[in-house]
Order: structure tokens, then C-alpha cells, then sequence
């Protein structure tokens, strides 16, 4: 059965079978996301993310979803006004302590939701950690399922550079909150810095550990996110949320079998 985890009570809790079930914590953060786009971005989407999976999988599927953690590993975001960030140790040891907390009470699946690319190495890391630690099974899902071909069709056409805070993003958000996006003030951004490189891009096989002011407007301000926002709608965003569900079924179903 799917159920919030904040919403048990303890004897409640007691009575959950802790070591077949799958506790699920969705990780954000409270970042720029440009001009258009809320800073509480990656927490909407994982909030309707958990909604839509609610909807594509069985109602005795079992499950606790965990509160969204807000606030995450954002350092390349915090030259950027209302951006907030986590060191690393912080933000390591917050999912540790939660982590070892649920491992005292007898869990042994948990699935990190990830809803900012910032936040990945530090949960690859713990969830070797974990398993190694505590014998626990701990996997990572991705939000969003930005290379599946029907959500790289809601790109608008000539937006080469989608990323951050871009359409798709900004769409997520419109599925679910149009009322927090104001698309009349997006400026597209793109990666100046990388722009005449064919090797050394901001993602790929060579990289570096860019910086939001590393993707610039048209005139070179820094604007810190990827792609043209422009053509978001929330029918774009409805796709694409309700196709990163679909993605994470198969997966979700092979963590109960898990028993290693």
C-alpha cells in the first residue's frame, strides 16, 4: 500500500512490513531556476512526480513516500539570488542520519528520488555507503526522463541547449503550478563558455564542474539556465511528467525482488 510517511501513526508504523518496503525520499532542492521558473522548482516536480507514480502503480504497491527533502546541493547555483545550498558534509551526513534512523527501525529498501542533477554524487556515494554500512538495498531514480524520444519531441524546435531551468523544466512546473511561472520574463540562456568547443562541453566525456554563471543571455549576462523557456506549456509538461512516472515503473517493481 502506497502511503505517506508522515501521515502514520506509530502504532500504525509498527504494523508496516519494514523489510519489504520501499521507502521512497524525494530529494530537491531551493534554487535559481531563471527569470520564469520558481526556486522551489525541483521540490514541484518531485511532489507531482509522486503523484504520478501513485497513478501507474498498483494500489497494494508497498510504499512510503518520505517528505521532500527542500534543500540540497546547489553550490553552482549560489551566486544567484535566493539560491540555497547545503555543503557537502551537510547535506551527506542530514541523508545519512535519516538513512540510519530508518535502518534502527528495520528498513532495507530505500529509492532517492532525484529531483537536481547537483545532488547525484552525494547519494551515489551514500548508497554505496549504506549498503556497505548497513546491509541496505538503496537505489537512485531519476525525476526526469529527459532523453525518452516522446519527451525530447515537447523541445521546441532550434532549442539546442535545454538544460536547467529550460523548457521542459519550466513545463514540469506548468502541469502543476502554472500560477508560479511568469513566461513573460524568460530570457533563453546558453553555454558561452563552451560554445566553440567540441570536446570539453558542460556534460559528456569531457567536462568540468561548471558554474551556473557558465550559461549566459544573448549578451553574455549570466542567466544561469539552459535552452529557451519560451516554448513551455503545460501540456508539454503533462507528457513529460507522466512519461518519467512510466520510466520508473519496471525499475520499482525489480526493487521488491531485490534481496540482496
Amino acid at each position: 500500500m502506497i502511503q505517506n510517511y508522515r501521515d502514520l501513526t506509530r502504532l500504525e508504523m509498527e504494523q508496516i512490513d519494514r523489510k519489504n518496503t520501499i521507502v521512497m525520499i524525494p530529494v530537491g532542492a531551493l534554487e535559481q531556476h531563471g527569470n520564469q521558473a520558481p526556486l522551489g522548482t525541483d521540490d514541484i516536480i518531485a511532489e507531482a512526480m509522486l503523484d504520478y507514480l501513485k497513478e501507474e502503480l498498483s494500489e497494494d504497491f508497498p510504499m512510503l513516500y518520505f517528505p521532500v527533502i527542500p534543500v540540497g546541493l546547489s553550490t553552482e547555483h549560489k551566486n544567484f539570488c535566493g539560491s540555497i545550498t547545503l555543503k557537502p558534509d551537510t547535506y551527506y551526513h542530514m541523508l545519512h542520519d535519516i538513512c540510519e534512523s530508518l535502518h534502527h527501525h528495520g528498513f532495507k529498501k530505500i529509492a532517492f528520488l532525484v529531483c537536481h542533477g547537483g545532488n547525484a554524487p552525494i547519494i551515489q556515494v551514500l548508497s554505496r555507503e549504506l549498503r556497505s554500512e548497513y546491509g541496505m538495498s538503496a537505489f537512485i531514480l531519476s525525476s526526469g526522463a529527459f532523453a525518452h524520444p516522446e519527451v525530447k519531441a515537447t523541445i521546441s524546435e532550434g532549442n539546442v541547449w535545454d538544460f536547467h531551468g529550460g523548457e521542459m523544466e519550466t513545463s514540469m512546473v506548468m502541469a502543476v503550478h502554472p500560477e508560479c511561472v511568469k513566461l513573460d520574463t524568460a530570457v533563453a540562456g546558453y553555454p558561452k563558455s563552451f560554445a566553440e568547443n567540441k570536446a570539453l562541453l558542460p556534460y559528456g566525456a569531457v567536462t568540468i564542474g561548471w558554474v551556473s554563471e557558465d550559461w549566459t543571455d544573448a549578451k553574455g549576462n549570466p542567466i544561469g539556465i539552459g535552452g529557451n523557456p519560451k516554448g513551455a506549456t503545460a501540456e508539454k509538461g503533462e507528457i513529460i511528467l507522466r512519461v518519467s512516472a512510466k520510466q520508473l515503473v519496471p525499475g520499482l517493481l525489480e526493487m521488491l525482488k531485490w534481496n540482496s
